[in-house]
């Protein structure tokens, strides 16, 4: 309703998995996920007006974000969550994880509506001292270089920009196997995947990952492979040049 008429392509962008009525006016739709790509098809839509296109990072390395700042600990294992506070995020489940970890401290970025019930739930559990709520950032590279692991807990996760972070910043990935890291990760090689809403699991999979030198190389590796062959903005980019070259 709001694209002005025009003798032009109009392109429509899914990252997740919409009602597709809203995209009725549209020539082609590009989704940033093979899942969603099939959620496309599956509701209607022609092969050959349905494409792939995934997101990309761009990173610029920083100097760590003093832990001190935050009254955490040099030797003190580090998680590192990022995400709207929202149930989606099941970030209940990895304060659940992080009270089996009793050595761990957990530095969470983010805002969003479930905070207040989130800090009761952390008090509930006895490990409120050893979270930092960071609120709204805007240096994750400076957050990811002072971690030891990236946690995504998500229950509900189309894609997951959070993995290609932890990717390019060659921290290990322990996440939840929501849609998005389900497709993308492969476990064991670039990340620890676990059940969604696994508490025990999750914790199981972070402690795997502290207490094993050779799994973190093996996990950063990984995941640095799997940034370069797709989502880089150089691969990006030219998957998007290809098909303005294809439909125009």
């Amino acid at each position: 309703a709001m694209v002005p008429a025009g003798s032009f392509a109009l392109i429509g962008r899914l990252g997740c998995y919409y009602d597709l009525k809203y995209f009725r006016h549209c020539l082609h739709l590009v989704a940033n996920t093979r899942d969603i790509a099939r959620h496309c098809r599956d509701g209607g839509w022609a092969e050959h007006r349905v494409h792939y296109v995934p997101n990309f990072v761009s990173w610029s390395p920083r100097p760590a974000e003093p832990r001190g700042r935050h009254g955490t600990p040099e030797g003190a294992p580090l998680l590192l969550a990022l995400g709207r506070l929202h149930r989606n995020k099941a970030f209940d489940v990895l304060l659940a994880a992080l009270a089996q970890l009793p050595q761990a401290w957990l530095w969470l970025a983010g805002e969003g509506p479930e905070q207040a019930a989130l800090e009761r739930r952390a008090a509930e559990l006895g490990v409120a001292d050893r979270i930092v709520w960071l609120g709204w950032r805007d240096d994750r590279e400076a957050l990811f270089a002072a971690a030891d692991v990236c946690v995504v807990a998500a229950r509900a996760e189309p894609f997951g920009n959070v993995v290609l972070d932890a990717w390019a910043a060659g921290v290990p990935l322990v996440a939840a196997a929501a849609a998005g890291p389900a497709a993308y990760v492969k476990p064991g090689e670039s990340g620890m995947l676990v059940p969604v809403d696994d508490h025990e699991g999750l914790a199981r999979a972070v402690q795997t990952v502290l207490e094993s030198p050779e799994l973190r190389r093996r996990l950063v590796a990984g995941g640095g492979a799997a940034l370069r062959a797709e989502f880089t903005e150089a691969a990006v980019v030219r998957r998007w040049l290809d098909l303005f070259a294809q439909i125009g």
